[in-house]
């Protein structure tokens, strides 16, 4: 049975998130107040159904799928693109590949202990970050 990530989560460590936005084109300025915000993530887990709400002081984003099922996302508070993406579980991590303008982009999301990781990676850009349940 695929692991439970419900639940509300603060950020408590971020490694390469400047190396990550860079991938993307996000601009200077929103980069260096990106790299300030500690963002919470409330996630919402019903079966394969998922809502991921990410809170923060500049931007908030919504996110809401069913695992195995292709969605059109847009990214807009992010990077403000649109692509195809596509959730599954890889053993107990969930994974999502987004297909559009940029390449191997996506992010992967797992629990040990009490801590939920965040890989999210674009065009050979890793930004690993961890939460811990608030």
């Amino acid at each position: 049975m695929p692991a439970d990530l419900s639940g509300t989560w603060n950020l408590s460590s971020s490694d390469n998130f400047e190396g990550y936005m860079l991938a993307l084109g996000i601009d200077f300025a929103t980069r260096k107040i990106a790299k300030l915000l500690k963002p919470q993530k409330v996630i919402e887990q019903d079966g394969d159904s998922f809502t991921i709400h990410t809170y923060s002081s500049l931007r908030n984003y919504l996110v809401q799928f069913k695992v195995g099922e292709e969605f059109d996302e847009d990214t807009k508070g992010l990077d403000n693109r649109k692509c195809k993406s596509l959730v599954t579980w890889d053993n107990d991590r969930l994974t999502c590949i987004q297909k559009g303008e940029k390449k191997d982009r996506g992010w992967t999301h797992w629990i040990e202990g009490d801590t939920l990781h965040l890989e999210m990676f674009c065009e050979g850009q890793v930004c690993k970050q961890t939460f811990q349940r608030a």
